[in-house]
Formats: structure tokens, sequence, C-alpha cells
């Protein structure tokens, strides 16, 4: 029984590998972490998805322009994904201050990955004002993570 399983599963190999030249690839190979190599799992565990901002600010700090270097890079080595940026912002405000804020936080993300060399047609933004919070609660804390640009694989 086990030898008629084994020669099945070895002529199962054998047509796997007489694939045509022309036959679409196959996806990546996991990786030992289960990762998929460019996908939306990839870009977060191994990249960062998001930058944070200042209380009323769209000015990427420091830490953002390191992590938007680690995306232009991810993004240079997987040309074919495209990416969505997305603007939030902290429950703080009016709805559509919060939505001219959180559209100004996803340009400013945009903005600086084009200049690093990522096609404008790769990326699109959108803001979700206060609308889609991270970390819920009323603390500086929470609001701190709320306040952010989120990059993900389309």
């Amino acid at each position: 029984m086990n030898i008629k399983i084994l020669g099945a599963l070895s002529a199962v190999a054998l047509l796997a590998a007489c694939s045509t030249p022309d036959a679409t690839p196959a996806a990546p190979a996991a990786t030992a972490a289960g990762i998929v190599p460019g996908s939306q799992e990839d870009l977060v565990a191994n990249v960062g998805d998001r930058v944070f901002y200042d209380f009323n600010k769209s000015g990427l700090r420091a830490d953002a322009k390191a992590t938007l270097d680690k995306q232009a890079a991810w993004l240079a080595k997987y040309a074919t994904n495209n990416v969505q940026i997305a603007g939030n912002c902290d429950e703080r405000g009016t709805e559509e201050y919060n939505l001219a804020l959180g559209n100004r936080r996803a340009n400013a993300a945009a903005s600086y990955l084009k200049a690093k060399g990522v096609a404008t047609a790769r990326m699109t933004t959108i803001s979700y004002g206060k609308d889609r919070p991270t970390a819920q609660g009323s603390t500086e804390q929470a609001w701190a993570q709320n306040r952010n640009a989120i990059t993900s694989v389309r």
C-alpha cells in the first residue's frame, strides 16, 4: 500500500517537473515562519507597515522616515506590489478636520516613498480620519497609536 502511494507521489512530482516554460510561475514559498515573501505579512513582520505622527501634525518624524526607507527598499524588491496608504487620526477634533489631516498624513508618506523611487502609479492614498482607530481608549497612549499612516499591499 505504501509503495503505491510513494509511486503516485513520484509520478505527480515528475509531471510537475515537466511543466512548460511559459507556465504561470508558482507563488513564492512560505518562509520557515510561514510568511510568504512579498505579502502583507512580510511587510508587517520584516519592514513595518505604519508610521506615526505628532498631535495635529502631518510632518514626518525621523522614526517615520526610517520606516518609510525600509518600505521603499521592500517595494523595490517586490516591484509588482502596489500599496494603499491610509491616513488616520485620534478621536479628537471634528470629522472634517480629521479627514483632511488623515489625507495630509497619507500624502506625506506617499510623497516620501515617491522621492525614494516608488512609482506614483503603484500607490493610492485614503483618509479614514478618526473612523478606524487601531487602539481603543481615550488616553494619550491610545491617541498616539491612532495618529498614523498604514501601508497595505493591494
